[in-house]
């Protein structure tokens, strides 16, 4: 390679909050609603930030904004359940996506092996163990070890550019 060539990947760049926003609702991602119990109390998010990790041992990820009581409950408790919405549970996602509300109003759930919110009729759930907590910009990141796991049948709920959506599987 040339001197005079340079390498991109050690550029800095700042992008600004709006384009990112931009970008990054082009990432299509699956809907999940993360629960806890903390102090005899139910919390949750609609949240679209969570990825597996590992499979040995099974852990994941999922990031929820510091200023929710969501993250102060499962920092303390230091377990969550990831619930993951079917295509028919748009309502219930918006429901726990507006702050300050009761979220679990006529919501569907019984609590799991952890004592956390596990929502009826979802597509599949994982209940999880914290074993890391840190910070990324607003949100705090939580890495898990699952506990338990258990799938249904249907379709998921996906998030794209902003609005709710559905797959549709090429056949």
């Amino acid at each position: 390679m040339d001197s005079s060539t340079k390498d991109s990947r050690n550029t800095v760049s700042t992008v600004e909050q709006n384009q990112y926003k931009h970008v990054i609702g082009h990432f299509t991602t699956g809907v999940s609603i993360i629960s806890v119990t903390n102090n005899g109390i139910d919390f949750g998010i609609t949240a679209s930030a969570v990825s597996s990790v590992s499979v040995e041992p099974p852990m994941l990820l999922v990031c929820v904004n510091k200023n929710t009581g969501t993250c102060h409950a499962i920092s303390e408790s230091k377990s969550f359940t990831v619930n993951i919405l079917t295509e028919d549970q748009k309502d219930l996602a918006l429901q726990f996506a507006k702050a300050n509300t009761d979220k679990f109003k006529n919501a569907d759930f019984r609590y799991g092996e952890l004592g956390n919110p596990v929502f009826n009729q979802t597509l599949a759930y994982l209940e999880c163990r914290v074993v890391e907590e840190v910070t990324g910009g607003t949100h705090s990141v939580f890495m898990a070890e699952v506990q338990t796991a258990h799938a249904a049948t249907g379709e998921p709920l996906v998030y794209y550019r902003g609005k709710f959506g559905q797959f549709i599987e090429n056949k």
